[in-house]
């Protein structure tokens, strides 16, 4: 797998008066440990196709029940997706004490957490987004997050980030 290219942030082009981040890939750089406990997961109830990074970018975003389901209409499986799901975060719940930040999305969290207001919305469940925080030591500035399970529709819909948006009362063209 490739690693992530080094990035710096320019400094803003406009004034924003919140911010909403993903985890997955933005804050955390889990996607790795993501693809290890999916591919464990899937052999586990006997798919018969590679779990690919590339097929998990493609999907990445969405609740691990959505992306079984589509999976089953590509490959025409038949895997049952809150059993292949419970599996997947099972596992990846005993990877995640090895994820790292992405450390300039940190540094910038730090540096705007005391005079913006702060969200996640992440595909993940909000068990997951809690303990990755904790573990990045980023609980305390994010008070807000929005997973799947609080909107009807998720990614790529928006309705996770307006819901964040909404809940740190900053309108969504200013997030």
């Amino acid at each position: 797998m490739a690693s992530l290219p080094a990035h710096t942030f320019e400094p803003l082009d406009r004034d924003y008066l919140g911010f909403i981040f993903d985890c997955d890939g933005t804050l955390a750089d889990s996607m790795p440990l993501h693809l290890q406990a999916w591919q464990m997961a899937l052999a586990s109830y006997g798919a018969g196709f590679d779990f690919s990074w590339e097929l998990m970018l493609s999907r990445a975003g969405k609740s691990l029940e959505v992306t079984v389901g589509e999976l089953n209409l590509q490959f025409g499986t038949k895997l049952d997706p809150d059993a292949v799901a419970a599996l997947q975060r099972a596992t990846y719940a005993k990877l995640l004490p090895q994820v790292q930040a992405i450390e300039p999305v940190v540094a910038f969290v730090r540096s705007v957490s005391a005079r913006f207001p702060l969200a996640v919305a992440s595909g993940s469940d909000a068990r997951t987004v809690e303990a990755t925080l904790d573990l990045l030591e980023l609980r305390a500035a994010f008070p807000v997050v929005v997973t799947a399970a609080d909107v009807v529709h998720g990614k790529p819909a928006p309705d996770m980030f307006l819901l964040a948006a909404e809940r740190i009362g900053v309108a969504p063209v200013d997030c």
